[in-house]
């Protein structure tokens, strides 16, 4: 398998987990978890395959991808009373399949001569969305329309990707140094609790 390949297969996992997860966490029979566990592995790159029109949608064409969320969903069925009982398992799954499907679309971007800038927003797009269909499908506010540093860790390793690229002309180690960023963003964010301006409070001291 080329690297990229792996680094997607293995977003994939991590977000199948992620979406497995959610569910169990807000209790949905196996049915449930099922679907959740499904369009949150596969949400991004659906996105990201109709916008460039790379069709049909590369899980329609690869049985590894539906082995992969397959497989996924019965481990955390299986395991699933300890991976509830772990406190930050969401975020670490979440942030690690935001990280690589970010870097893979951008890559992505570049085999088909997009413009960098079109290649970030993309990786953006399509490290956000599988997260935006579960919560929403969840009756939640997405993570990525909160407060919290996410698609802006996004848009910080695409420009970071760019940079590397241009320098080593390699879009696997660009992929690797991009993706570590990201997530490196993302754990800063968490653990450091950096937030996003929040405008509310700037126009409740404005009225004050």
């Amino acid at each position: 398998m080329k690297f990229l390949n792996i680094i997607e297969i293995l977003g994939i996992m991590s977000f199948a987990f992620s979406g497995a997860l959610a569910a169990m966490q807000r209790k949905l029979d196996v049915f449930g978890v099922l679907v959740l566990t499904f369009v949150t592995a596969v949400g991004g790159g659906t996105v990201r395959d109709v916008i460039i029109g790379s069709l049909p949608v590369a899980w329609l064409l690869d049985l590894q991808v539906i082995a992969t969320i397959t497989s996924s969903y019965f481990i955390a069925l299986f395991f699933s009373k300890y991976i509830r009982k772990m406190r930050h398992t969401l975020f670490w799954l979440d942030t690690v399949g935001l990280a690589l499907f970010c870097v893979v679309a951008i890559a992505k971007g570049i085999q088909f001569n997009l413009h960098p800038s079109i290649c970030i927003a993309l990786g953006t797009i399509t490290g956000c969305f599988g997260g935006i269909i579960r919560d929403v499908l969840l009756n939640e506010i997405p993570y990525v329309f909160r407060k919290d540093v996410y698609a802006s860790a996004c848009l910080a390793g695409g420009i970071i990707y760019f940079a590397v690229y241009y320098i080593l002309n390699d879009t696997n180690v660009s992929s690797l140094i991009a993706g570590i960023i990201i997530m490196l963003i993302r754990v800063g964010a968490y653990y450091g609790n950096w937030r996003m301006p929040d405008i509310y409070r700037m126009d409740q001291s404005n009225k004050g």
